[in-house]
């Protein structure tokens, strides 16, 4: 028997390849197959089923894509309904493959179909339960995501807690957990940076198995609970009724444009230019009107939440030979839109003596220096982050909620913006500056360079201070 985790760091999300004497299982795959299809013909195995916990909204699944692939069977919980071949599963039921069984537990409560899969070993031995979004290393799954459903949060998170009570508490304490998830997901909200552990320590220190009564644990789950972001039901529907083929998303995508006709297009389709280089390159110099999005970091969850809600195609300016991954990790929220890209990248249009525009950049003690002086400073970090630590003279608007906010702001002012390291204020600085307001300076560094560069502000005051107690 072997279990391999695949982890995939900047959605924070794990899918699962099992296999016994020859056959295999995978569990919750992306959408984009390529690593499943290698590993099965490199270790010359037959994939014989393709086991999906739950309709996921934080990505779109590649359950179509790898079932035409291999031949696969499509695996869901009780109360799942597809428009695809699929099998639905009976609450219990048990599928095998070599010498191993995997048995399905119905746990509703994150969303009404979802389900773990308590694998038994080549002894019969309960070895370790899949949870999905049901249960995760240190919170449990958000009980608000479930598509057009009559029942509410408050309904859910009850259901949630009869599924933890009645079906996952009672397994052995020696199983290993292995969820959907980790830290950095939306699909909860304080997910361990671990991602599996056995059952009997997530007792010992996951608050929601220690929730005394199920009122108790209702109002634990749901208390600072964050809206979820906006792409989540777009992408949880795609995986109901099945998404598009990433291959053809690629080829569609993968149309190099000179600069001339690259310009032409945006201006004939109004197509959104994301430029998904690094911050510290965009801001030297970057093509009026463009949006950054790094590569380097959680590019598809910030596409999806920025981008997923307009109808605009996409063209994509990259560092060369960065598209296709480009194209595939936009696709894996959703944001299926790319119709081109920029031929030789950024140089091109440098080359072309083309309009350019660039982010003035301060750092972290420039802004210490400036707290007197009264200016407009915006922290555009998530709520917990702020509640942690925040400077009393920054204003916060997260951006995940910018379209919201954008129109507050005054084009005549001159707005210093920081995050916690710097992708994001110059994400939300280009978005800025395509919505006309052109008087924005990035805080370089983020929230961790301006706390650093207070400390010795603190010291000298306290010095100062001292000094003034012993005079005294």
């Amino acid at each position: 028997m072997k279990i391999e985790q695949l982890y995939t760091g900047c959605l924070a999300e794990a899918a699962y390849y099992i296999e016994s004497e020859g056959e295999a299982i995978i569990i919750d795959p992306l959408r984009d197959i390529q690593t499943y299809v290698q590993k099965i013909e490199r270790n010359n195995v037959t994939l014989k089923y393709i086991f999906e916990t739950h309709f996921h909204a934080d990505f779109v699944s590649g359950h179509l894509d790898l079932a035409e692939a291999t031949g696969a069977t499509i695996v869901y919980g009780p109360k799942a309904e597809t428009t695809f071949n699929s099998h639905i599963a009976y609450d219990g039921e048990k599928i095998s493959i070599g010498k191993i069984t995997l048995q399905v537990l119905h746990t509703p409560g994150h969303t009404q179909e979802s389900s773990c899969y308590l694998l038994y070993d080549e002894d019969g031995n309960k070895h370790a339960l899949f949870t999905g979004d049901t249960l995760f290393i240190g919170d449990v799954g958000r009980p608000d995501l479930a598509i057009k459903s009559d029942l509410t949060k408050e309904d859910l998170a009850g259901m949630l807690y009869d599924s933890l009570e009645e079906k996952i508490k009672p397994l052995p304490d020696a199983i290993t957990i292995y969820p959907a998830h980790g830290a950095g997901s939306a699909c909860g909200k304080n997910l361990s940076k671990e991602t599996f552990d056995t059952l009997g320590s997530q007792k010992q220190k996951n608050y929601a198995l220690k929730a005394a009564d199920k009122e108790t644990f209702i109002k634990q789950v749901l208390d600072d609970l964050q809206p979820a972001p906006s792409y989540f039901n777009m992408n949880a529907l795609l995986n109901k009724e099945g998404p598009g083929s990433v291959s053809e998303l690629i080829k569609q995508g993968s149309i190099a444009f000179d600069v001339q006709s690259f310009e032409n297009l945006q201006r004939q389709t109004y197509a959104v230019l994301l430029d998904t280089r690094d911050a510290k390159e965009f801001k030297k110099g970057f093509i009026p009107g463009s949006i950054n999005i790094g590569l380097n970091g959680q590019l598809a969850p910030w596409a999806g939440t920025l981008l997923t809600n307009s109808d605009k195609p996409i063209l994509i300016i990259t560092d060369p030979g960065k598209e296709e991954e480009t194209i595939i990790r936009l696709a894996r929220v959703g944001v299926d839109q790319v119709i081109g890209y920029l031929k030789d990248g950024y140089n091109s249009w440098q080359k072309a003596n083309k309009p350019e525009e660039n982010i003035e950049t301060i750092s972290a003690a420039e802004l210490v220096e400036k707290l007197d002086e009264n200016i407009n400073i915006l922290d555009v970090r998530k709520a917990d982050e702020y509640e942690k630590g925040h400077l009393n003279a920054a204003q916060h608007l997260p951006l995940d909620y910018i379209n919201d906010w954008i129109t507050t702001l005054d084009k005549n002012k001159t707005y210093y913006v920081h995050c916690a390291g710097g992708y994001r204020s110059v994400i939300t600085e280009s978005i800025l500056k395509s919505r006309n307001i052109s008087n924005v300076i990035d805080v370089s560094g983020g929230y961790g360079a301006i706390k650093a560069a207070m400390e010795p502000t603190k010291k000298r005051w306290l010095n100062a201070f001292f000094s003034f107690m012993k005079v005294k």
